[in-house]
């Protein structure tokens, strides 16, 4: 089997087990992170409602931090923080999505805290 679908297949069973644990309330919604070989994203989603709440990317028009990939993730944290503070949340629960909890997506965990999120 291809080695990128290995690493894909473990990742997707990570992501199951940490999803069975972490669930977004709308008092404490999910904070979900992606990670592609680009671009980072993040969601503050209401599991119960099953909507987004809050939504930020590399990708954004408004986005205009072009440079190191960890930087750019810690701006899309600090991003995320902004946007749910405007909505109302202030705590989160993190999901990290499968990925080890280092490099950009550290960078952004520690940018959301640094925006006003509390996980």
């Amino acid at each position: 089997m291809n080695r990128q679908i290995i690493k894909n297949v473990r990742r997707t069973r990570r992501k199951q087990g940490i999803r069975k644990q972490v669930f977004g309330m709308p008092d404490r919604p999910r904070l979900s992170v992606y990670r592609s070989l680009n671009h980072v994203y993040a969601q503050v989603i209401d599991d119960l409602t099953g909507k987004t709440v809050v939504s930020a990317s590399t990708r954004d028009k408004g986005f205009s931090d072009k440079g190191a990939k960890i930087a750019e993730a810690t701006a899309v944290g600090k991003l995320v923080a902004q946007r749910a503070k405007e909505k109302g949340v202030s705590k989160v629960v993190f999901d990290r999505n499968g990925y080890l909890y280092h490099g950009r997506i550290k960078a952004l965990a520690d940018g959301a805290r640094e925006g006003g999120l509390q996980f």
